[in-house]
């Protein structure tokens, strides 16, 4: 066997582990917040906030008592008309006002050209974002559909053992002779 065959074998085994490992690592991150310093997570799925946070981007978001939050902060809160409160936004707070001694925020997307139609009081509010990773969304979401499992775990591992396989069947056949 031609060392090059090998170098290319092992640089193809390095290369699905590290994707395996970027995936993984970027899945278990988003699934446990707390690694990164923060309580929650959530997929972006607008462009409201852009340019500052894209449609796809992952932001981490800090649980903070809501009279530490000021102008200025971009919070993620959930929406006072779902009932269910599935639906989060995360939207920039352009004002704090109080109402009956209870504060509430206005907030607007970046992208938006106009204010949000109701305040967000701060029962609703979740936390304030810390930071934010890009494009990691469609990562996520991608990863947790059929096809992203068969693409990102299935097709690597069965990669990942059959180079493994026909590396042992190499050295059997060259009796563990490497001088080959």
């Amino acid at each position: 066997m031609h060392p090059a065959d090998i170098d290319r074998r092992q640089l193809g085994t390095i290369a699905v582990v590290v994707a395996f490992l970027l995936v993984f690592g970027a899945v278990f991150v988003t699934t446990v917040p707390q690694l990164a310093g923060a309580d929650h997570s959530y997929v972006v799925l607008s462009d409201s906030m852009s340019p500052s946070i894209d449609a796809g981007s992952v932001v981490f978001v800090s649980e903070v008592p809501t009279d530490s939050i000021e102008e200025g902060n971009v919070i993620t809160y959930v929406a006072s008309e779902n009932a269910d409160g599935t639906t989060r936004i995360t939207h920039r707070v352009v004002d704090v006002e109080t109402a009956d001694g209870n504060r509430q925020f206005r907030t607007k997307g970046d992208a938006n050209d106009e204010p949000d139609g109701q305040l967000v009081a701060a029962s609703a509010v979740i936390g304030t974002v810390q930071f934010h990773i890009p494009l990691l969304g469609y990562v996520l979401n991608f990863a947790s559909s059929t096809t992203g499992v068969i693409a990102l775990v299935i097709v690597p591992a069965v990669l990942l053992g059959v180079s493994e396989a026909w590396s042992l069947y190499v050295d059997a056949s060259n009796g563990g002779d490497e001088r080959s």
